[in-house]
């Protein structure tokens, strides 16, 4: 059976005053498909998934969502964004649709806090958790949602070699478990490799401005 697109970019364009970011830029995601872009810092990566999750306008060419029963689209920055007032739970619960209830809650948290190696970290304060760790939380947070399409935008760049490739390999995981489909954008090749169902590189999908 042939899976739908989630996502489908069509010529896109960007430019900021007479600085040309890209042009003609295409490509697809299928439902589920977890697609990583490789390319070289300031190639105009970062710009063009805020303009898939609407923080940029588009000007040329067309960006087509298709996000049936789901919320549309999670994004994970490369900084972890949490919250140094909250414990581990509740940042991660931020997540949650608020008609759960309170156990409900706790235990999905746990259930998902396992699967990432935090068991044990709910009740654990964000100035704790190392640069892996505090990364770990944000993505749980993220995919609690059921997002149809999760942009990661260089997520792992601040950590060493070691917890990049893991962190890599627990989050291909956690998608393929959820079958969410996710674009994720690195210069690091060995790294795509490890999360990514297939790879692009940037130069084959655009035309940049470098």
């Amino acid at each position: 059976m042939k899976k739908k697109c989630v996502l489908d970019v069509k010529e896109l364009g960007k430019r900021f005053a007479d600085v040309k970011v890209f042009e003609h830029l295409r490509f697809n995601v299928k439902d589920g498909e977890i697609v990583a872009l490789l390319g070289p810092s300031g190639c105009g990566k970062s710009t063009l998934l805020r303009m898939i999750a609407g923080l940029e306008s588009v000007e040329d060419g067309e960006i087509i969502h298709s996000n049936e029963g789901r919320q549309s689209i999670g994004y994970e920055f490369q900084k972890p964004i949490l919250y140094p007032h909250l414990d581990v739970e509740g940042n991660v619960a931020l997540g949650l649709e608020s008609k759960l209830s309170r156990k409900e809650r706790k235990q999905i948290i746990q259930d998902e806090l396992r699967l990432v190696g935090l068991g044990g970290f709910s009740s654990r304060k964000v100035e704790k958790l190392s640069g892996g760790e505090a990364q770990r939380v944000a993505v749980v947070r993220a995919l609690l949602n059921q997002p149809s399409l999760l942009l990661l935008d260089e997520p792992f760049s601040a950590l060493d070699i070691a917890s990049r490739r893991k962190i890599a390999q627990d989050t291909r995981v956690i998608l393929r478990s959820k079958n969410i489909a996710a674009i994720h954008v690195t210069h690091d090749p060995e790294e795509a490799e490890i999360i990514a169902d297939r790879v692009l590189l940037w130069s084959e999908i655009t035309h940049s401005n470098e």
